[in-house]
């Protein structure tokens, strides 16, 4: 008696909150597009009205309508951030499809101060937007491969001083449009102490209202070089695993999966993913050929051919140690 009574209660409240889904619709004001915009007015008194006639499903397009125009004007407030920042967000753009870059000759002159300041063409950089789409050069072997639901998450861990501050934010931006949510634990940023007015305050305001909670910062009181910042990023994450990246980066899909597929068989391995190149004048993104990292006895980072019985098993989706 007493399980059948909790049903009749649980049936009751789930009428009492349609009846008020429906009243709300009911009561909301007609939201209209100002001039200019690409969505249409949405009149939920008309939809309540019709709900007879065309049942539920009326509901649930009044319910999508009413979502897609809240996400439309959520990106355009998030839009607004960057903008700010006299940045730029959107999959278009110069180096669009990691295409080069170009400048104009009289921006070509602006430009001349801030490429010897940061050893890349960084006013080039402001004008590519922070989502620029990037290619995809995986075999496509990789690109078949199937991976489990239950990975682990991952912690990304940007370690930075004095870079400039659309580099960053295109890591960033990059890192969350190519990581599967449900795998992207968070994203740590470690400034090594810079001095840079753009890295203290607008970047953490940008990051707070554009991730938040996603994206955290870290600041060290003084410089502690990159081994030491990379230990406070550590220390800071809270993902099953870590990952740690320059914070002038771009990610392409499917780089997570088979990284934390293969850390999930073995915790005690380390896993870098094949790496191609950004240019620094012009931000093209050229495809490097297959290869490990490793270093030589001078410790100068290196590529290194894949051994011979890689080659052999003519399979370019396994790993090269």
């Amino acid at each position: 008696m007493a399980s059948l009574r909790r049903v009749k209660v649980l049936l009751v409240l789930n009428l009492i909150a349609v009846a008020g889904f429906v009243l709300f619709l009911a009561k909301c004001r007609p939201i209209t597009a100002k001039s200019g915009d690409s969505f249409h007015d949405i009149h939920p008194r008309a939809e309540v009205a019709n709900l007879t006639a065309r049942g539920i499903s009326s509901i649930q397009d009044a319910v999508l309508k009413r979502l897609s125009l809240l996400e439309d004007i959520v990106y355009r407030q998030l839009n607004g951030l960057s903008k700010s920042l006299g940045l730029i967000e959107g999959y278009g753009g110069r180096g669009k499809g990691g295409l080069p870059a170009t400048l104009s000759p009289e921006e070509e002159e602006k430009a001349k101060g801030p490429h010897e300041k940061y050893g890349y063409n960084s006013y080039l950089s402001e004008k590519i937007s922070l989502d620029r789409s990037i290619p995809d050069y995986r075999p496509t072997k990789c690109k078949e491969l199937k991976y489990g639901k239950d990975l682990p998450q991952i912690s990304i861990i940007f370690i930075f001083v004095n870079e400039a501050l659309s580099v960053i934010l295109r890591s960033v931006h990059s890192a969350v449009n190519h990581t599967p949510a449900h795998l992207l634990k968070e994203i740590i940023l470690v400034d090594d102490n810079s001095d840079e007015e753009e890295l203290k305050a607008p970047l953490e305001e940008y990051v707070n209202k554009r991730y938040p909670g996603l994206v955290k910062v870290v600041r060290n009181q003084k410089r502690e070089g990159l081994i030491r910042a990379r230990i406070e990023g550590w220390k800071a994450a809270t993902g099953q695993i870590t990952g740690f990246f320059d914070a002038h980066v771009e990610f392409t899909a499917g780089w997570a999966e088979p990284v934390l597929s293969r850390i999930q068989e073995n915790r005690r391995r380390v896993i870098l993913p094949s790496i191609d190149n950004i240019k620094q004048d012009n931000f093209e993104v050229q495809r490097y050929e297959n290869s490990a990292h490793g270093y030589s006895w001078e410790l100068w980072c290196m590529y290194i051919s894949p051994p011979k019985d890689w080659w052999d098993a003519g399979d370019p989706s396994l790993p090269i140690r």
